[in-house]
């Protein structure tokens, strides 16, 4: 079996960090994305991403490096290489703007879920993380002027995460071979028994 990384992408709010830590919790290896963005005291999910000043950030040696809402973000290569050569299975999340970057590195060993979310549900996810209006047109007029919502286009997958997180997180688990189908016998028999 060839060790592969899974990179969540889409747009802000479209839950690529709540499922990546549901993930890591249920025991998936996580790769941290270190940027130069300083911590948000509203981070809901501390530790997955880690902080650097911009002089320790051009220190580091990353695998892959990208800007996003003028932040330097980055995967450090030797947490890459160290994950790819130990663990079947690890999570990221990234910018559409470093897909084809890695997915030319890392080839067979790289997947991209794009995580599909339609405009009610962004505004709606952003009223509960406490955003204002001027952040919510911020937010959403950035990822408008830089085509996140095209990103679809250039990932292995694409998922529809306007639901239940947990719809997703079944999806995802599925893409990563981690849930099987019921052979037909055992299917039939569970159906018959509700």
């Amino acid at each position: 079996m060839v060790n592969k990384i899974f990179a969540l992408v889409g747009p802000f709010a479209s839950g690529k960090r709540t499922l990546a830590l549901q993930l890591s919790h249920m025991g998936i290896h996580y790769i941290p994305t270190y940027t130069t963005r300083p911590q948000d005291p509203k981070d809901t999910h501390p530790g997955l991403v880690r902080t650097l000043t911009q002089e320790e950030f051009f220190r580091q040696e990353f695998m892959v490096r990208y800007t996003y809402e003028g932040h330097y973000y980055g995967l450090a290569k030797g947490e890459v290489l160290h994950a790819l050569k130990h663990y079947p299975i690890s999570i990221i999340f990234l910018d559409q703007s470093a897909i084809g970057q890695l997915s030319r590195l890392l080839r067979d060993n790289f997947v991209s879920i794009y995580l599909m979310v339609d405009y009610v549900t962004l505004v709606s996810r952003m009223l509960t993380m406490g955003c204002t209006n001027d952040d919510i047109k911020y937010h959403l007029e950035y990822a408008e002027t830089n085509k996140e919502f095209d990103a679809w286009k250039v990932t292995t997958h694409v998922i529809k995460n306007t639901q239940d997180p947990h719809v997703a997180l079944e999806e995802i688990l599925t893409l990563m071979g981690l849930m099987r189908l019921l052979p037909h016998e055992e299917l039939n028999r569970r159906l018959h028994e509700e």
